[in-house]
């Protein structure tokens, strides 16, 4: 609560929304010596699994979550789209999201959001109390909404996002002491701001939680050489939200989610290269590193996490899979992608969902034609320069996961049987009691 509502007495209910992006539930569930805060929370409150989207992607994950709509509503489904009627590719930015946020219709409905670190939220929007654009902002200045707002931030050295070429690193430990700093410095402009604003919906994102997966998680599951490190670091996380829930007044719910799981990757698979070795993908010419360099026969290619398109006529500008023969060629596609193995002989697809199964509205004219829910192990990419073998190794050991993401609030009483990120959003607007005639793809958690 900011201070001019303490002064005034103002007893509107409230909501704080801390995101640990990538944290898994069970890592909460098995740790609560660790997680102590969180515990808490849900024994006192309410607390379980959420299910996360298709695909299971931050870049996808956060828009879904902050508008309680699909990708095909969002015009987001991963961290690298299709421009329509081209091969040309681009990184979706904030600007990119379709659907209204969250933030918007607190403010719509005269009501006041503070808004700090979401990811794909770039260039921070105006038109709320105050923002500062998370994950994919080019540097703070250009991710503030005002001045004041960047000089504040700039005291705490605050950062824009952990430093992960840090953590390709054999040696984690400076890795390790970034992801710290940034981390602290989060919570620092959190606090300062959770004090000092008139806010009645606070939300903010810890993305360094996602950051210490994708390079530490492996170290964890296998009581590896930074497993102690790991497990520190998420004590402090745990201490801060403990710190901010104490901080809370009673008219003012505090909600923690994430916005998928992670699990230990073993291998890359390199999806475009298993769509080449299959005859799915051919080149133009030797050198190539982007989809524009798809061969005239190609029948499908694959993006970022994941996602599989067949080439298709009408839609790409130089499909070669006729409309009567889509359903019969991405059966044949399915069949080649439940065949594939992994070096042990592990099956690496757990699901294949096709694309009107999990896209719909009027953002859906770059819905892929299939996405891969891998099984645990398998982190899905989809370069375009060519690789040595469809499995390799890198210097990441942690990968999203579908399942697994969880919400933890000072709310007693949710109903989170089937919940999944859909549900935030209205959720949020229903303790808020703003009222809305949009249609969302979730439903309020409330009793």
């Amino acid at each position: 609560m900011g201070l001019f509502d303490r002064l005034r007495g103002d007893d509107d209910e409230r909501v704080v929304f801390l995101g640990i992006d990538g944290v898994p539930l069970n890592l909460v569930q098995d740790h609560p010596d660790v997680f102590e805060n969180l515990t808490d929370i849900k024994n006192t409150g309410s607390g379980g699994r959420l299910e996360s989207i298709v695909p299971p992607e931050s870049s996808a994950c956060w828009p879904s979550l902050t508008t309680g709509v699909n990708p095909g509503a969002t015009g987001v489904y991963g961290f690298q789209d299709r421009e329509v009627d081209s091969y040309e590719t681009y990184v979706p930015l904030g600007r990119h999201v379709k659907a209204t946020r969250l933030w918007d219709r607190v403010t719509d409905a005269g009501r006041d959001a503070t808004v700090l670190n979401v990811p794909v939220t770039f260039p921070p929007s105006t038109r709320i109390q105050r923002m500062a654009s998370g994950f994919l902002s080019p540097d703070l200045e250009s991710a503030t909404s005002d001045e004041s707002l960047r000089r504040t931030l700039e005291e705490f050295d605050y950062q824009t996002d952990v430093n992960a070429k840090l953590g390709h690193d054999d040696d984690k430990t400076e890795f390790i002491e970034n992801a710290h700093a940034t981390l602290d410095a989060r919570y620092e402009a959190f606090v300062h701001y959770l004090e000092q604003d008139d806010w009645d919906l606070f939300f903010g994102v810890f993305m360094s939680t996602d950051r210490v997966n994708h390079f530490l998680f492996g170290d964890y599951a296998t009581d590896g050489e930074y497993n102690a490190e790991f497990l520190e670091f998420y004590r402090t996380l745990d201490e801060y939200i403990g710190e901010i829930r104490d901080s809370l007044d009673d008219n003012t719910t505090l909600i923690v989610a994430s916005d998928h799981g992670f699990t230990h990757l073993e291998w890359e698979v390199n999806c475009n290269q298993f769509l080449a070795e299959e005859g799915w993908l051919s080149y133009e010419a030797d050198d190539h590193d982007a989809l524009t360099d798809i061969g005239e026969d190609a029948r499908a290619y694959s993006l970022i996490p994941g996602r599989f398109y067949l080439n298709l006529e009408g839609r790409e500008p130089n499909g070669v899979v006729s409309q009567s023969e889509y359903e019969a060629t991405r059966e044949e596609l399915i069949a080649d992608l439940e065949s594939l193995t992994g070096p042990g002989g592990q099956q690496v697809c757990k699901r294949i969902v096709k694309g009107e199964d999990a896209f719909d509205g009027p953002h859906d004219d770059i819905a892929p034609d299939l996405v891969v829910i891998p099984a645990n192990g398998f982190d899905l990419k989809s370069g375009f320069s060519g690789k040595e073998a469809v499995f390799t190794e890198g210097p990441r050991n942690g990968m999203h996961k579908f399942e697994n993401s969880l919400l933890y609030t000072t709310e007693p009483g949710l109903n989170l049987d089937g919940a999944n990120l859909f549900d935030v959003t209205p959720t949020i607007l229903d303790l808020l009691d703003v009222d809305t005639d949009v249609t969302f793809d979730g439903t309020s958690l409330l009793g």
